[in-house]
């Protein structure tokens, strides 16, 4: 744990305005006594309130139906979403498309991703379809609670690939301590032993159970033997679930052409697979700081740089690599159902 300096000591509470969920990294967020007087679930309130504000301005173009899913699951679930030729012709050409890829690996289960960039969005034509319609473009925007364009990936999950312990995104889990959006639209049937992604409806709310969990949780994470916990992604076991007036996990076992989005402040995991796998996807993602006011006026939206985001990300964190390790090694050109 890093030990609390007077050089790094302004740095580390401006981060307490930011999206900055570490336990371990940041000695303010993981004071057990910061906590115990309400530090955590402060900035967990703050954030929620403040994302329940953007949300109502970005609520009308939302289809109705979509909305009251979403505000009382946390996630929606939208078969046949696309066109049927539309989504056969966008099957064709990802499944023909080669990129560069880059990897990683947790427990036995590889995660792959090729980024939508300018290159992909050429070679897939069709991908244009999804990008731009307009019931996803705004319920995409609802649930991340901001006027932004998400990062878009090609993403491949392939489970049961390494005698190794299984994939810690098993285990359900919160992203962070404040609502967040990512979706799937599926390009193969997902079946129950592939692995299929799980939500429990309803635990997107803050609720003064849920609130209350957060500060519990938050006095112990920082020095607890789980380590994505650790640093902010706080795990829970199913059998918690009933005290905190939650359902049992919903699982996602779909047909191809299903579009999911949710709030991962929600509790979610992949299940378990029972056999090795590849289940192919558009995945995207949408995050910003929590405590910022405005909906919109995202630069890193615009047409010429939304598109370049991934790529980016990917040079800055190889720069970076001696002072963070980066978890995505690439791993040259390949296509999405590549063993």
């Amino acid at each position: 744990m890093p030990q609390l300096t007077p050089l790094l000591a302004p740095l580390w509470f401006a981060q307490l305005f930011t999206g900055a969920k570490s336990f371990v990294d940041n000695p303010l967020i993981g004071s057990p006594r910061l906590n115990a007087l309400g530090l955590h679930a402060t900035r967990v309130r703050a954030a929620h309130a403040m994302t329940a504000r953007r949300r109502a301005k970005l609520a009308a173009p939302v289809e109705a139906a979509d909305r009251a899913a979403f505000d009382r699951d946390g996630v929606v679930e939208i078969r046949d979403f696309l066109p049927a030729p539309t989504f056969q012709a966008l099957r064709e050409q990802l499944f023909a498309y080669r990129g560069p890829a880059r990897e990683m690996v947790q427990g036995d289960t590889i995660t792959r991703r090729l980024a939508m960039d300018p290159a992909a969005r050429r070679a897939l034509p069709a991908f244009e379809r999804f990008s731009r319609d307009a019931r996803w473009a705004a319920l995409a925007r609802y649930v991340a609670g901001f006027d932004i364009e998400p990062l878009l990936y090609i993403q491949s999950i392939l489970p049961q690939r390494h005698s190794a312990p299984p994939d810690p995104q098993v285990r359900f889990h919160a992203d962070t301590f404040y609502p967040a959006m990512k979706a799937w639209l599926f390009l193969e049937d997902v079946p129950l032993e592939t692995g299929p992604f799980a939500y429990v409806k309803g635990s997107h709310k803050l609720t003064p159970a849920r609130l209350a969990w957060e500060k519990q949780r938050s006095l112990s994470a920082r020095d607890g033997d789980c380590r994505l916990s650790a640093r902010g992604s706080l795990r829970i076991d199913t059998s918690e679930l009933a005290a905190l007036e939650l359902p049992q996990p919903t699982v996602f076992a779909v047909p191809a052409n299903t579009l999911v989005i949710a709030d991962t402040f929600g509790f979610h995991a992949r299940t378990q697979a029972s056999l090795p796998a590849t289940r192919v996807e558009i995945w995207a993602y949408g995050r910003r700081n929590p405590f910022r006011p405005f909906r919109g006026w995202d630069v890193l939206s615009l047409p010429g740089i939304a598109e370049r985001r991934v790529p980016l990300r990917w040079w800055l964190g190889d720069k970076a690599e001696k002072l963070m390790p980066q978890p995505w090694r690439p791993v040259g050109l390949k296509g999405p159902t590549d063993d």
